[in-house]
Formats: C-alpha cells, structure tokens, sequence
C-alpha cells in the first residue's frame, strides 16, 4: 500500500501510454507547454468539472469533479463525471434512499483512438472508485467532444492488469528520476511538448558515441 505523498496523478497514465518522454518531462521535469489541443481539451473538461453542479433525474444522481485515489495503485485524481444509477443491488450512498451503482464518464476533445490511452485512464478510475467505494464496476463511458457522443468502454480483466503494470513502471520511473530517450514517430508533431523534447536532437548519435567511434577508428589503422 502506498502512503498519499508517494500518490501520482492518475491522468499521467494516458501521457505514459501515449510517450513515456513527455509523461517524464511533464510530472518528473514539471515541464509543460500548451498548444491548441491541450488548450480546447481544458475547456472540455471545465465545463464537465463544475464542482458545483450536483444534478438528479429521477433515479440518476450525477456527480463531478470527484476526487478519488487508490492506495494499492499509488494514484489520485479526479472523475470528470461519475453518474449514480439507481439499482435494486448496489452501494449506498450517504443521504441518499436506495442503492445505486456508479459509473465513470471521462470527457475528451477530439474523437475515438484506435490506441488505449483514453481508455485506460477510465479504466483506473473505475478501479479507484471500486476501492474507495467496495463495489465492482463493469463499464463507463468517454464522451468525445469531436463526434458530441459516448463510447461504452468494458473493463476487460486485460485492461485492468494493463493499467497496474502501468502504474508500477510509472512510479519506478518516479523514484528513480529518469527521463527516457524519446522514440520518435508522427505523433511527435502534435505534441505539445515538442518545443522541450527536442526529438530530432535526442534521435541523432551522442557526441560522445561519436568521439569514441573516431578514436576506435584510428586505433585499427
């Protein structure tokens, strides 16, 4: 179990997932820089973290920007939306008559990935709100802001096993302060961290592989 000063933040998984540099330079370095995607990406996600804003509809209680974190992970953070369905088997609520069953809904800018990294953001705050609250919860959604619709996302026992192993690379990385080489591809263009990163230089030789390559050269002349 981890204590709360060794937490991480939970969204740094889909940084990790998508560039293990940029999650390093980003909650290692504390190096950050926005560009356009980022930028329309926080408004998103402002207007879904209202604290404020507590709705309920009929048997639905919507709650957001909740905070949540888990100790055998290592993790805090928040859920944009957690909405609480009520059921005839589920949690209690303080407050609150009946049972229910929470599920988590994740806001993002653009449109579904063909990669995991919206995914398993969700999916650890799914197992977050499964620790806080003793429940079991099988699925939740992430509403892409591109296409104005929700996709179902299950939460598979390969997903949560992905999101584990993540985490403990992550908080090696952490502990040791290491910052990886960038390994460079298209992706690279739309990051926001691209001005920092520098992935053209960190691609080229090392000066020093370069020195010892020449010195290496004469000596089998």
């Amino acid at each position: 179990m981890f204590q709360e000063e060794d937490f991480l933040q939970l969204s740094g998984i889909q940084h990790f997932e998508f560039c293990r540099r940029q999650w390093a330079l980003a909650y290692i370095e504390m190096q950050w820089q926005e560009n356009v995607r980022t930028v329309e990406g926080k408004i998103l996600h402002e207007k879904a973290h209202d604290a404020g804003m507590k709705e309920k509809r009929g048997d639905l209680l919507v709650v957001r920007a909740l905070p949540i974190h888990s100790r055998e992970m290592g993790v805090s953070g928040e859920c944009d939306v957690v909405e609480f369905h009520k059921v005839n088997d589920g949690i209690h609520l303080a407050g609150k008559e009946g049972s229910y069953q929470a599920i988590p809904v994740e806001y993002k800018r653009g449109k579904p990935k063909t990669d995991d990294p919206d995914i398993l953001q969700l999916a650890a705050q799914a197992m977050c709100l499964e620790e806080m609250l003793c429940c079991t919860i099988s699925y939740g959604y992430i509403f892409y802001g591109e296409i104005r619709h929700r996709m179902k996302v299950e939460f598979t026992d390969e997903i949560r096993d992905k999101v584990r192993r993540i985490f403990e690379e992550m908080h090696k990385y952490y502990e040791q302060r290491y910052t990886p080489k960038v390994k460079t591809g298209t992706r690279c263009n739309a990051c926001s961290l691209k001005d920092i990163c520098l992935p053209v230089l960190n691609k080229k030789k090392s000066v020093s592989g370069y020195i010892d390559r020449i010195i290496a050269d004469e000596e089998q002349e």
